[in-house]
């Protein structure tokens, strides 16, 4: 719910254990083309200013592995120069590339990180206090910028992006929603599977002996927006956006979503696109570790419940150029122009390649099936959250015109998932797709034959959608062909364990066969 946003299969060579290699070619030692980055002298000063005043002793360096997890090691403030040109700022710092998902062959293991000093932060959970920072990845040998970093991707897009001339920002509002729960518990092996969640907001638990038992249990899809006492998470939701809005990121609004069971959405006000990613990776890193600090345990595993609303992360986006959004016009449908309407017709053409990564699991498949608010309906419309793109009507200002993608979800990486959905908007208006007629009614009662396309409904189908429909994705080096590859061929694996595991509802319906 951001505000005011202007915003046939191929088998991959290269798996993300690690084992693969990011062209299926090794360089040579005296192969060095390029310069590493150079520390921004203004954010370096602004570091040490943190690092004095906090009397920092420890500097932590986060980086994204490809499936979309922070990774981090911590050294001692002692290793970092105050002389942006002395130091790791120059030389980097290594790590091994083949202990990380979607890297390097353990032949060519070594690489290095290298500080963004302007993501300089004091670190939101450590208690020891921490200087924290984002990194970019660089090969050691050519001095390049590594394919596969999710980061490099996204600033790549952005590059790719004023490249074009078409526009000179885009801005991102995604809306990450998210479980509290109290009690987690899974395995699966050879001879048993299981799961099971708890939480004291259940409605399940409405009858469970708590001595006493309080009540104020949110029913099945009416969670969204009760005060307290229903809503037991007020104060951990406002702790978490105190940290986060401490620690740069701008979160404007915390609430109870729709489900039971502890449900919520935090959201942040709009920014560039990997200005955006960097904030949503440290607001879910905030999410889980509050949670934690008070014995609970946050997840943004799409859908956890049977019966329930999933977790999405609807997407809104936006063009401007000179400082005027391109997605407005007075007189146009719901205030959109027809580059909006251009880009919308991108979105939709490329929905099922972009869902590949936009919702990346098996799992994000039982949230996008009809009812449940889910945005299966490759449709655009004002309003009606059954299509799959929505035009927020709130408010009639020229600057908060943007489009709302609903299909993704917060388990995916979002500087990937980003990069994607400008790529697929970028095609539409280079090639002028036309997104058709909006659609204003409800579209889970249309007759079959005038409803619109849906969305893959399994992971399986929209890895074959993103093998078939790439093109889009590969303009201006933005994705590379090894990222393409090494993302099916480790998603596919995912499939596989998944299919071939008996399923314990099975036991229900079939064990008395």
């Amino acid at each position: 719910m951001a505000r005011g946003t202007t915003a046939a299969k191929t088998r991959g060579k290269a798996s993300l254990n690690g084992r693969g290699s990011q062209s299926e070619k090794t360089f040579p030692i005296a192969a060095v083309a390029n310069e590493p980055p150079k520390a921004d002298e203004a954010a370096v000063r602004r570091l040490w200013k943190i690092i004095k005043e906090n009397n920092i002793q420890v500097v932590d360096l986060k980086f994204n592995d490809l499936p979309g997890l922070w990774q981090h090691f911590s050294i001692p403030v002692s290793e970092l120069s105050e002389n942006p040109r002395e130091g790791i700022w120059v030389d980097g710092i290594g790590f091994d590339g083949s202990s990380i998902r979607g890297f390097q062959k353990i032949q060519e293991s070594d690489m290095n990180l290298y500080a963004d000093p302007s993501t300089a932060i004091l670190d939101p959970v450590c208690e020891a206090p921490t200087l924290s920072m984002i990194c970019d990845i660089y090969d050691p040998l050519t001095k390049k910028p590594y394919t596969r970093d999710p980061r490099y991707i996204a600033r790549k897009a952005e590059a790719y992006l004023k490249k074009t001339g078409i526009a000179d920002i885009s801005y991102w509002g995604p809306e990450p929603e998210f479980f509290i729960f109290d009690d987690i518990r899974f395995d699966s092996t050879e001879n048993s599977s299981y799961y099971f969640v708890d939480s004291i907001e259940g409605e399940w638990n409405s009858g469970r002996d708590e001595k006493p038992n309080l009540g104020y249990k949110p029913r099945f899809k009416e969670g969204y927006f009760p005060v307290p006492p229903h809503d037991v998470f007020q104060d951990i939701r406002s702790e978490i956006m105190k940290k986060a809005r401490e620690a740069g990121v701008p979160v404007e609004k915390h609430h109870h979503e729709v489900a039971t069971a502890g449900q919520a959405e935090i959201d942040m006000r709009y920014g560039t696109l990997t200005q955006m990613a960097d904030w949503l990776m440290t607001l879910k890193y905030v999410v889980k570790n509050v949670a934690r600090k008070h014995g609970k345990v946050a997840t943004y595993m799409p859908k956890p419940l049977f019966g329930d609303n999933g977790s999405g992360m609807h997407t809104h986006q936006s063009l401007a150029k000179e400082g005027t959004n391109l997605f407005y016009d007075k007189n146009g449908y719901a205030l959109i122009s027809q580059t909006c309407k251009w880009y919308i017709g991108g979105l939709l053409k490329h929905a099922p390649a972009i869902l590949a990564f936009a919702a990346p699991g098996t799992n994000s498949y039982k949230r996008l099936v009809p009812g449940y608010e889910a945005p299966v309906n490759l449709a655009y419309s004002a309003r009606n959250r059954s299509a799959i793109c929505r035009i927020p009507v709130y408010t009639p200002h020229p600057k908060s015109k943007r489009v709302e993608f609903r299909a993704p979800d917060p388990s995916c990486n979002p500087y990937i998932t980003f990069a994607a959905l400008l790529m697929a908007g970028l095609d539409g208006i280079q090639n002028r797709i036309d997104p058709g007629q909006p659609v204003d009614e409800n579209i889970y009662e249309m007759p079959a034959d005038k409803a619109p396309k849906q969305v893959p409904g399994s992971l399986e189908e929209a890895l074959d959608a993103l093998e078939r429909d790439h093109a889009f994705l590969l303009k201006g080096d933005v994705f590379t062909k090894d990222v393409i590859e090494v993302w099916l061929e480790y998603k596919r694996q995912e499939i596989d364990k998944v299919r071939l595991r008996p399923h314990p509802y099975e036991f229900y319906l079939y064990f008395d066969a």
